[in-house]
């Protein structure tokens, strides 16, 4: 019996037995392509496609574990969050029909996804990070409940020291921490495969590094996280930061993030990455694994290679090498982990097909890719692309610099063209699927950006988290008409969903752009900011930014009384007049609830908190302007 057992436990004997098991593992590898046991001469294709969950309210529906029982599909599995699925596809040869195929079966799964999941009151959305989530959704109770994902959290925490962190800069500004891995969470995309011989592997795989950031310009599909708006695909530096295992004083050093884009071009094999990889990464748990691969070729059977595979698994390459096993034949394969879910499936094959063209094309001609452009210029169009999508300006082979959509339009979808016709894929599927990034470019319009155009048309109707909810309605409608996203007319405020739906829990409506003090902040600070800011009531937090208390203008105006009869003011500490214990509420405490609490305790503001930590902040006055906003919805309904 071959494989290996994961263990809860990664203490340092461990994980030395592990990491003798990967080294044996990539010395295998060495003499099996040595030894011609890679399969070469052989193209196919593969996908993984990972979705997300949401509810009635268009917001993340923590339901995987109930479909996933419901499905009972083992191409269905679980991502690390509750609100994520994943499914895999079976390799297909490439050429003849083959991007129809790959549509067909991701829709055949995507079909059978919803029709469980619309038993359980769910329903699935494509795209790269769901706009309605916010960072209370990033719970462990939340997490899948596989234990290994348990254990990589936990490895993660450790190797890091700290909270992780999310620093970025778009059309909004975005700083927070997080104290799990969870940030990862946010992230679905679609991840293709092309495999490839072991002599072409470095060529082959030098040119996705290339071209991985046209490619990322024309399917940008993330433009939000917690409700601002960054770049345009926002999930390539949540994903790099979300899980950056380096602590914090060590980032002046000269190290690698766990997610890269890599740091140089390979020269001659697979083996270079895999040894850059266990050079640079440490294993994260101990593994109990009870296959030799040496063994296993000399009794006349392919290993599998589970140790090295899964210290592969824990190195997030954009671009990542495989290994597998197709049809009993070892074979090896890039794994294009760029691209975002969605926003349709037509959309993801079109993403494709203009993939596995320009891969092709660029195979089959005579040019090194490394003596054409440096290494630093391809990936600082990768950031470019991802920052800002079809708008970047991306220095090119020729040495000159291009606006990502001329690149595209005057070079790129010729290249990716000729790159299918001489792989003989069907003339139909090459039209429509280039087509579609055709058109896709000439009306710029991305998944990203026509998110960022509707929620720009929807102004300030509604609140901010109704106007997500709106974007997250849309693309679920919209993904029922099977049109690409260039074909799409702007979201709709009304596509949010009945008004209710919007203030069924305070955390869809509460205040999350918080002004607060220190305890130790001079009293006069707090009467300031509450004139400038026009608020009637401040938080208090500690050192480690838990709450401790609550100013009201009220207290302000009591001790003002107090103080001017003594004729002289004193630089009084907020910790003097502020409310200690103050009333909360948790952003999944409903309306109703928060209402009544407000009303027993003869309070007009209620701090809301998750895991000891101040979220957002929810008043009288929001109360009284949902009444409002809810009255006058249902007239326009009746009008």
């Amino acid at each position: 019996m071959t494989g290996l057992k994961a263990s809860p436990v990664a203490d340092p004997a461990r994980l030395r037995v592990f990491t003798r098991a990967v080294l044996r593992d990539l010395r295998a590898l060495e003499q099996m392509i040595a030894d011609g046991l890679i399969e070469s001469g052989v193209r196919r294709i593969g996908a993984e496609q990972e979705l997300a969950l949401v509810d009635k309210t268009w917001r993340p529906a923590p339901r995987a574990v109930e479909i996933l029982a419901d499905l009972d599909d083992d191409r269905f599995t679980h991502e690390l969050g509750l609100f994520n699925l994943e499914f895999n596809l079976p390799p297909i040869l490439f050429g003849g029909d083959c991007l129809s195929l790959l549509e067909t079966g991701l829709r055949e799964a995507e079909t059978r996804v919803r029709e469980v999941a619309a038993r359980h009151g769910t329903d699935v959305v494509l795209t790269g990070i769901l706009p309605t989530l916010r960072q209370t959704d990033l719970d462990l109770d939340n997490m899948s409940p596989l234990p290994r994902y348990r254990a990589l959290n936990d490895a993660l925490m450790a190797s890091r020291g700290s909270e992780f962190e999310l620093r970025l800069r778009g059309t909004d500004e975005i700083n927070v921490k997080h104290d799990s891995v969870m940030l990862e969470s946010c992230n679905t995309s679609v991840q293709f495969h092309f495999q490839v011989a072991p002599a072409e592997f470095a060529r082959l795989y030098n040119i996705a590094q290339l071209v991985a950031a046209p490619i990322l310009s024309v399917a940008c599909n993330s433009p939000f996280i917690f409700g601002k708006r960054l770049w345009r695909e926002t999930r390539i530096a949540v994903f790099e930061q979300s899980i950056d295992t380096r602590r914090p004083a060590h980032h002046i050093e000269d190290r690698t993030a766990r997610v890269s884009f890599g740091n140089d071009w390979v020269r001659e094999s697979v083996l270079e990455v895999y040894q850059d990889d266990i050079t640079r990464f440490r294993a994260y748990m101990g593994l109990d694994v009870d296959e030799d691969p040496f063994v296993e070729l000399a009794e006349g059977r392919i290993p599998r290679l589970r140790a090295l595979s899964l210290h592969n698994g824990t190195v997030y390459r954009w671009n990542r090498p495989c290994y597998g096993i197709s049809g009993g034949k070892p074979h090896l394969r890039i794994e294009n982990r760029i691209l975002p879910a969605g926003p349709t499936l037509v959309d993801e094959i079109a993403n494709a097909a203009f993939w596995y063209g320009l891969m092709s094309a660029l195979a089959a001609g005579a040019d090194d890719v490394r003596q054409l452009i440096e290494f630093d210029a391809a990936r600082a169009n990768f950031i470019a692309a991802a920052r800002q999508g079809l708008d970047a300006h991306l220095t090119w082979t020729d040495g000159r610099r291009h606006a990502a959509a001329d690149l595209i339009a005057d070079q790129l979808l010729p290249l990716a063209e000729s790159g299918l016709r001489a792989s003989g894929v069907d003339i139909a599927d090459i039209r429509r699927y280039l087509g579609i990034i055709r058109d896709r470019v000439a009306t710029r319009q991305t998944g990203a950006e026509w998110m960022m155009k509707s929620y720009a048309a929807m102004g300030n109707a509604g609140t901010s988290f109704e106007r997500l909810r709106a974007l997250v309605g849309a693309m679920s409608r919209r993904r029922k008409k099977e049109r690409p996203v260039h074909d799409w007319p702007p979201a709709r405020l009304s596509e949010a969903g009945r008004l209710e739906h919007n203030y069924d829990r305070i955390g869809q409506y509460m205040t999350t752009d918080l002004f607060t003090v220190h305890e130790n902040e001079v009293i006069d600070l707090v009467a300031s900011v509450m004139a400038w800011r026009n608020i009637r009531h401040v938080p208090v937090e500690d050192d480690d930014h838990r709450l401790v208390g609550l100013v009201s203008s009220r207290s302000i105006l009591r001790f003002i009384a107090q103080e001017l009869p003594c004729g002289k003011a004193r630089a009084v500490p907020v910790s003097h007049i502020m409310q200690t214990d103050p009333v909360t509420v948790t952003p999944e405490t409903s309306t109703l609830e928060a209402i009544e609490r407000m009303r027993e305790n003869g309070i007009s503001c209620l701090p809301v908190v998750k895991n000891d930590r101040l979220v957002g902040i929810v008043s009288e006055h929001d109360f009284v302007t949902i009444t409002a906003h809810l009255l006058e919805g249902r007239g326009e309904r009746k009008a």
